[in-house]
């Protein structure tokens, strides 16, 4: 394999002069790699864009909107949003589908230096109510849907709502149409690299979600990252094979198929289809049938969803009979793409290449990323580190461990978050001296490869979706039938891992999986709700007193017949 160029095409990118030339700058205290080519601040990024104003840049079931028209609406938003008196450092929340207004709200927001907060539309009222408390943002963005769940919440205080494709607009929300009518230029302001661009949430540990501070610079920098991925294997790939790449290469048309309100598909899809002037193509939900028609519809070249996606297009009975001729690269983010996987892609799907990355909401998308050859002769790797990295595996001291040996991944650069918001502790015990600790067990290669071997953390990885099994368990001690409980991760071929638990009940006390299901789906998404449901007599514990999991895990999946199962 061309290991050899391939670090020989990474130092030449990123060294003096170089395309994508790394320096050390100040960031917020720390000494960080940086970009010394990447544009300050969103703003920046999205007002290049202009160059492309007549191409197709929004395309949602029979809507297309081109860059210029996106422009507009932007600008108009963004002046209205001045007008309410809300303003740069100021937040304003999304709690939508997959809509075309998103990422108008987002490229408006960003522009101005206002803060987007994500919200996951999965969410209850609950878990709605505890965002908006948490973000406090001037502005609520909501479809009927997510507007139903504010009703349900009561008084969310001086928060102005907007409605977005609602059926009919009650007359305490103003309507998207009436915004954008607004009309107006984009204010200028200079926006701070250092500033918070958006909060996404993370599950939380504790029972509530993390708030984390993606800032403008790292934004950038996740975006350089990806191209810097591309260009350092084109590269590498042309100097062992003598390929030429095409000196113009198609504009890229990208399905977008996981919720923006993740870095994979907000961060990493979107960014890197924008920046290019390309075609992002969006879908109400998820359907390998309906991907499939869009594929040949829009001539899709690229494709970001979680692993299960691409393995129900290449199963799909339609996938022979639809022309998949653009496409030039499939895989996943948000979790592991099985080695089979990677194989199947490369064989099966004639001119598109296998690629992934694994990252974080912590470090505004990727840490790594493979693709092509590298990733078939190495598909059980999650590739390099991004260049604005630095990576070590550590002991429990925080310690780094010798090449090649297991430890705890931790990273450093200028796309790990400032911190969450009102959250100092748990910043605190995530980031050290600028370390984000990941979490993840790992090990690092000759090459640089990275292999994520397992998790540190009490989580279940659910088709890209994290569950913190302590927020499930704390959810579930909450009906008081329960005595006991142990969430853990249940092996799933189609989504990774699916939420299993073991629960003991009360004395005298009885309750049923429905019941059980019932309660925890009134106060978490529905994502995390258990759906194998063990009832024991008890929980194995070690000599302190602690439960077992990883031995309660194993026994029970094996046993797989006696789970209730929704």
């Amino acid at each position: 394999m061309h290991y050899t160029e391939l670090l020989k095409a990474r130092e030449e990118l990123t060294g003096p002069g170089g395309d994508f030339e790394i320096v050390e700058a100040d960031v917020l205290g720390n000494k960080l790699r940086v970009y010394k080519n990447a544009p300050p601040s969103i703003r920046e990024l999205w007002l290049s864009t202009l160059q492309y104003a007549e191409r197709p840049y929004l395309v949602y079931e029979d809507e297309t909107l081109t860059y210029a028209e996106t422009h507009q609406r932007t600008n108009a938003l963004a002046a209205w949003m001045f007008a309410q008196g809300v303003k740069p450092g100021d937040r304003v929340a999304v709690a939508m589908r997959n809509y075309p207004e998103w990422m108008q709200i987002y490229w408006s927001c960003a522009s101005v230096g206002i803060v987007v907060v994500g919200m996951n539309a999965w969410w209850t009222p609950e878990e709605m109510a505890y965002a908006l408390k948490d973000s406090e943002p001037k502005v609520l963005f909501v479809d009927s849907e997510r507007l139903e769940r504010v009703r349900a919440i009561g008084d969310i205080g001086d928060i102005k709502l907007v409605g977005v494709r609602l059926p009919e607009v009650p007359d305490d929300v103003m309507a998207w149409d009436e915004v954008i009518a607004h009309g107006g230029e984009m204010p200028a302001v200079t926006v701070d690299p250092d500033a918070d661009a958006c909060i996404f949430y993370t599950s939380g540990t504790t029972g509530f979600p993390k708030g984390a501070q993606l800032t403008h610079r790292g934004c950038v920098a996740n975006l350089f990252n990806m191209m810097f991925s591309s260009a350092s294997t084109a590269l590498a790939t042309q100097w062992a094979t003598g390929e030429v790449p095409p000196e113009e290469p198609p504009v890229p048309v990208g399905l977008v198929c996981t919720p923006l309100f993740h870095v994979t598909a907000n961060n990493c899809a979107a960014y890197l289809i924008t920046a290019a002037g390309g075609k992002i193509v969006l879908m109400y939900r998820w359907d390998a049938g309906e991907a499939l028609k869009l594929i040949e519809r829009e001539s899709i070249t690229a494709i970001s969803g979680v692993p299960v996606m691409a393995r129900e297009l290449i199963n799909h009975p339609d996938f022979e009979k639809t022309d998949t001729s653009t496409l030039a690269s499939l895989g996943g983010g948000g979790a592991q793409l099985p080695p089979d996987l990677v194989q199947k892609i490369d064989s099966q799907v004639a001119t598109a290449r296998p690629n992934t990355g694994y990252g974080m909401t912590e470090t505004c998308g990727i840490i790594t990323s493979v693709s092509a050859d590298f990733f078939v002769d190495k598909p059980d790797s999650a590739g390099p580190a991004m260049p604005n990295f630095e990576t070590k595996c550590v002991n429990e001291f925080g310690e780094a461990v010798p090449q090649g040996e297991v430890g705890e991944l931790w990273v450093r650069g200028s796309s790990v978050i400032k911190g969450y918001i009102n959250r100092p502790e748990a910043t605190a015990e995530s980031i050290t001296d600028g370390w984000l600790h990941t979490g993840d067990i790992a090990r690092i290669d000759k090459d640089g490869f990275i292999y994520i071997v397992d998790r540190k953390k009490d989580m279940v990885l659910r088709g890209g979706e994290n569950v913190y099994c302590a927020e499930v368990e704390s959810t579930l001690y909450r009906h008081p039938a329960v005595a006991e409980c142990s969430v853990f991760g249940v092996p799933d071929d189609r989504l990774g891992e699916e939420v299993g638990a073991a629960v003991v009940l009360k004395d005298g006390e009885s309750l049923t999986a429905e019941e059980l299901r019932a309660h925890s789906a009134a106060i978490m998404a529905k994502h995390k709700v258990p759906r194998y449901i063990w009832f024991l007599n008890a929980l194995p514990r070690n000599a302190s007193g602690k439960f077992i999991k990883r031995d309660l895990k194993e026994q029970l999946t094996k046993e797989m017949d006696n789970a209730e199962v929704s």
